[in-house]
């Protein structure tokens, strides 16, 4: 495989790209925001999380994180302060500190979520996190928890256009490292197929 840090895709693969991996969806009042941890732009995570919170979209989340080099506090531990500071109510907010990849993301915070909530409860998720990791959240909840309706909200700090990911190196090299992802994980069953 091409390094990804320093080939250009091709004007087929950035249109693939942005049709199917860079998306978003439609949202509307969900039963749960799952916050995917991070240690980037928890700011803005934190603030979409917020926006959701204050418009009425969620009325359970659960953040899912664990503890990365350098640190001393879990990405859960992080995120939860910050949203309970934009004022998120703490007892509304589930919490999930081992995780270390998407997939211990989900099946880490499937038995939270029913103990606090009963997973047939639930019936709709807004998932949110990075927009260069963009589908793989709802395609790794998919194959962990079919039964839900999924939605997709994605932020990102980088100055330039999501539609224009292209031409900055960086957001480049991290849509296309998670674009290569996407085929392996369906091979091995860590992800499974998402209906927009």
């Amino acid at each position: 495989m091409e390094d990804r840090r320093t080939r250009l895709p091709s004007e087929a693969e950035i249109a693939d790209i942005n049709a199917r991996h860079l998306i978003s969806t439609p949202i509307k009042p969900a039963d749960l925001l799952f916050v995917f941890g991070t240690r980037e732009d928890v700011a803005r995570r934190v603030e979409e999380a917020s926006r959701l919170w204050h418009e009425g979209f969620f009325q359970w989340s659960i953040v899912s994180g664990g503890v990365t080099q350098g640190s001393t506090l879990s990405e859960c531990e992080i995120i939860k302060r910050a949203m309970v500071e934009r004022g998120i109510p703490p007892d509304r907010i589930l919490e999930e500190h081992r995780a270390t990849n998407t997939g211990e993301n989900v099946t880490f915070s499937l038995p939270v979520i029913d103990a606090a909530l009963g997973l047939e409860k639930i019936r709709s998720v807004i998932c949110l996190g990075n927009t260069w990791t963009a589908r793989r959240y709802p395609m790794t909840l998919h194959r962990h928890w079919p039964e839900v309706e999924k939605m997709l909200v994605t932020v990102d700090g980088f100055d330039t256009p999501r539609a224009l990911w292209h031409t900055d190196p960086v957001f480049r090299m991290r849509v296309l490292a998670e674009w290569d992802k996407i085929e392996p994980c369906k091979a091995k069953g860590y992800i499974a197929e998402w209906p927009v």
